[in-house]
């Protein structure tokens, strides 16, 4: 079958993402507003942007969206509001009472997906908040900022009006919240090599998008009253692959789900022939790298899903993962919640798309899906498909 025209790649590396020690600006100190005495507002209307790139080809078949860092964040306070307006979003940063600002005083530098705040206080330059990672794209021309009595306004226009920010920063918190709007209901796969890391990371998506987690092993395992490896001394690699075949067709039609899938030769996602009740979800696609750098994995991905023989190149989203740690598995899965809100803003209408795919009794004819009727037995021409 082929695949999506666009995919998404994402690669995780424990050296790049420190996530542990990091201030979450997840759960803010709600601060009460006084009446507003305004002291001019700041545009970066007129600035040049250079830094932005969503590395994305237009026409081509594979989009990659990357980030080297999840919810890279950095600030000296969490005394901060933070509101989604609809067309744009607003930040209210705390400043340090019983000091006089001017606005040459205060720095606020935002980029496409970036922002960075800082106060100049006794002759140092101190950061208020700095991220590589917003929730989503801003058009950084549009931003304006201004002092509120002892509070900096920074208000920024979105790229994307209709999606709801839960919060300025992407992180695992707003990841979780937010992705509920763009998934709808539909549920997710976790495929690749190792049955292991496939487990851990559906757990911990199952978790935070609470959604129900289901194992293929543990089904198969429960059914035939014996470990998969049994299974394989006894029947073979393709008796395991074809019974948990069946087990994806009965899941196909639940919502809200994440399951995990077998890894090896032996599981149903690792063959091409394999993916008919695999495309009713959003897949995730969580492969092991030698890559050292952002650049090399996002190649090796692209090489893996031109490599039509292997199941896996069949995925909605690739994380790219350098090295394992199960303590890390919540930073896959949200390397992966990442992957997938990009790939979903990118094509808004493929959760309908998936949810058509079942209703139709997902034959197969992902992603050129064939009117009412058809019967992929009796195929034996071009036919109409729906958008």
């Amino acid at each position: 079958m082929a695949a999506l025209s666009s995919s998404a790649t994402i690669f995780y590396s424990p050296s790049l993402n420190p996530f542990t020690g990091q201030r979450s600006l997840s759960s803010p100190t709600r601060i009460r507003s006084s009446p507003r005495i305004l002291r001019g507002f700041h545009s970066l209307r007129n600035r040049e942007f250079h830094r932005f790139s969503q590395n994305a080809t237009a026409g081509g078949r594979f989009n990659s969206f990357s980030c080297k860092c999840l919810s890279a964040v950095s600030t000296t306070t969490l005394d901060y509001e933070f509101t989604d307006g609809g067309k744009e979003v607003e930040l209210r940063l705390r400043l340090k009472t019983g000091e006089t600002l001017s606005p040459k005083d205060i720095s606020v530098d935002a980029d496409g997906t970036s922002l960075a705040v800082k106060e100049k206080r006794n002759g140092l330059l101190i950061t208020l908040l700095e991220t590589n990672q917003l929730f989503e794209k801003i058009m950084p021309s549009e931003t304006i900022w201004y002092i509120d009595e002892d509070q900096l306004v920074v208000n920024m226009k979105k790229v994307d009006g209709e999606l709801k920010w839960p919060d300025v920063v992407e992180s695992w918190e707003s990841l979780t919240a937010g992705m509920m709007q763009l998934l709808k209901g539909a549920s997710i796969y976790v495929v690749g090599d190792s049955t292991e890391i496939n487990q851990k990371v559906c757990r911990e998506l199952a978790v935070g998008l609470g959604y129900s987690p289901l194992d293929s092993m543990e089904l198969l395992e429960s059914f035939s009253k014996q470990t998969i490896d049994s299974w394989i001394l006894a029947e073979g690699e393709d008796s395991v692959a074809e019974a948990e075949s069946s087990v994806l067709e009965s899941l196909s039609s639940h919502v809200r789900t994440v399951v995990s899938t077998l890894g090896g030769k032996h599981g149903a996602a690792g063959r091409a022939d394999k993916w008919r009740h695999l495309y009713s979800g959003f897949t995730v696609w969580v492969s092991q790298t030698e890559a050292t750098d952002e650049e090399s994995a996002k190649e090796e991905a692209r090489r893996n899903k031109q490599e039509r023989e292997i199941g896996y190149s069949n995925a909605d989203v690739v994380v790219k993962l350098q090295g394992w740690d199960p303590t890390h598995a919540k930073s896959v899965a949200q390397a992966s919640l990442s992957a997938l809100k990009q790939l979903i803003i990118s094509d808004k209408g493929l959760p309908g798309k998936k949810s058509l795919y079942i209703r139709l009794g997902c034959r197969g004819d992902w992603p050129n899906i064939k009117p009412p009727g058809w019967d992929p037995s009796s195929d034996t021409g071009a036919h109409p498909s729906f958008s």
